[in-house]
């Protein structure tokens, strides 16, 4: 045997070892990223002038919202327990479909689906109220095989929009349905639907007073945020998944990015999976997740290079701020951000779950 093929048989038994591992994932505790020696990789932002991902060999990765990231000094020990089992239930939840060998994309529905049923998070039942006090939310899934997509927009009676945009994807010619359309569809669907009272939480409806009692030009932040899941399975493939109640008092009618493929979602085999949160019309504008995609591909930019340049150099130049989950097909993973923090986890193929919830923990531009 010469000495290349012995290189090429160990770099096939290593790309084995690393499926295996992915399909062999069991449950993890989750861990605060805080603590020593907790993170898959060192945080640094930067090294050497050099953009570095925040962690490798992850198989899922989620979000809940950018700008919405917890201070200590604010913060409960029971607030924060509970913040980090979201997250972390929302990992467990897409973990347990890829230990079962299935698809990124029920992965990520699965792990957004956990979030949309926790009103801690911006999304499902935990949606903020528009401007006429009603709830209308946004979905979207991709696929990265194919760039196969599905969204839907402004829907008021669906439960779970993400699994509603995951049927655009799988069982019609399109990719975004709204409004009542979206709903008809996801009832006939067999989804379950609900009345819009099932959104209803005094937190949001208390935020809402605020954002109506405001005054003019003030400069207040008003309540926004989204949820969001990426993730790569065991034949590679990657998927993200991105769901939206929207910004507290927002016009009725109105959409942001996250039922927007290559805006607020983006998945490419070949390049990255993405889900965005944070200033909505400017991830539109910017186009955020597929100028990510278009920079690895296109430009020669690794995914931690690419992530920042986008989120932190380009986008707060139109004048928002936001974040996002970035992951690649070899497990690489990042989540940079403009803005004050982001709520965020990850977890590695050994199992290990790590949960970011504090300011600190995330800081700004990294």
């Amino acid at each position: 045997m010469t000495r290349n093929s012995a290189r090429r048989l160990m770099g096939m038994a290593a790309g084995a070892l690393s499926v295996a591992a992915l399909l062999a994932v069991v449950p993890g505790s989750a861990v605060s990223a805080d603590r020593p020696g907790t993170a898959a990789e060192p945080g640094a932002a930067q090294a050497e002038g050099k953009p570095r991902p925040d962690a490798r060999h992850v198989v899922i990765a989620v979000h809940g919202g950018a700008g919405t990231a917890l201070k200590r000094e604010d913060t409960t020990p029971a607030q924060e327990k509970a913040y980090r089992d979201g997250l972390a239930e929302a990992l467990r939840a897409g973990q347990k479909i890829l230990a079962k060998g299935g698809s990124s994309v029920a992965a990520t529905e699965a792990a957004v689906r956990r979030l949309e049923d926790n009103p801690l998070f911006n999304a499902g039942k935990g949606a903020v109220f528009n401007e006429d006090a009603g709830h209308e939310l946004d979905a979207s899934v991709m696929r990265g095989s194919d760039l196969a997509a599905g969204a839907v927009a402004g829907v008021r009676h669906v439960r779970n929009p993400v699994s509603a945009a995951r049927l655009v994807m799988e069982r019609t010619k399109h990719v975004l349905l709204a409004g009542q359309g979206a709903d008809d569809f996801a009832a006939r669907s067999g989804l379950p639907t609900v009345t819009q009272d099932y959104y209803w939480t005094e937190k949001r409806w208390q935020e809402l007073m605020k954002a109506k009692g405001r005054t003019k030009g003030s400069g207040e932040t008003l309540t926004q945020g989204t949820v969001g899941a990426v993730a790569v399975d065991g034949k590679r493939n990657l998927a993200a998944a991105t769901s939206t109640g929207g910004l507290t008092n927002k016009m009725a009618g109105r959409v942001g990015d996250s039922p927007v493929v290559g805006a607020g979602t983006y998945a490419k085999n070949a390049t990255v999976a993405a889900s965005a949160t944070g200033a909505g019309e400017v991830f539109l504008r910017g186009a955020a997740t597929v100028t990510l995609s278009n920079l690895i591909e296109f430009g020669g930019r690794d995914l931690a290079t690419a992530a920042y340049e986008v989120l932190v150099e380009r986008l707060p130049k139109l004048g928002g701020t936001g974040g996002v989950i970035a992951l690649n097909a070899q497990g690489v993973f990042d989540a940079p951000h403009s803005s004050e923090g982001m709520l965020h986890g990850y977890l590695t193929e050994d199992g290990r779950i790590v949960t970011k919830v504090f300011a600190d923990e995330t800081p700004a531009n990294r």
